[in-house]
């Protein structure tokens, strides 16, 4: 069975799955991955509640007041098509839901996703610095 909770400090007792980010050449490490989650204005995780391992997430970052970016969304290879980000996009969007604007980008093979759970395709501009990919230094 699949929870959805909203990543507090009790999460931080629960183990990350070793999936995450697949195919990223520089990804963030565990301490980093959970630095996003903690610091995010929202973040929310999709927990198998038999290995008690967080196999999902989304989170928002946000001024607080009148928009909000969603930057990233994943769910593990191995759980993929069963329904996971799709519910997990649904219940970011609901904690989202007096916000002006929430915005996102996104690659064109996943525009059909997001239109299907209520997203407007419209253009955007983004830059990448693929040398911090795994989180900027302090």
């Amino acid at each position: 069975m699949i929870s959805y909770v909203i990543y507090d400090d009790r999460c931080d007792q629960l183990q990350l799955h070793g999936g995450f980010f697949q195919g990223w050449p520089n990804p963030p490490n565990e301490e980093r991955h959970r630095s996003i989650l903690r610091n995010s204005y929202r973040s929310i995780v999709a927990v198998d509640s038999g290995s008690h391992e967080i196999i999902g997430f989304v989170n928002a970052i946000s001024d607080g007041i009148l928009s909000a970016y969603i930057p990233l969304l994943e769910v593990v290879p191995s759980y993929q098509g069963r329904g996971i980000g799709a519910e997990l996009v649904r219940r970011m969007l609901d904690e989202l839901k007096d916000f002006y604007m929430v915005d996102l980008c996104c690659d064109q093979s996943l525009v059909s996703f997001y239109e299907k759970l209520g997203m407007q395709r419209t253009q955007g501009m983004i830059r990448r610095n693929y040398q911090y990919q795994s989180g900027r230094e302090r």
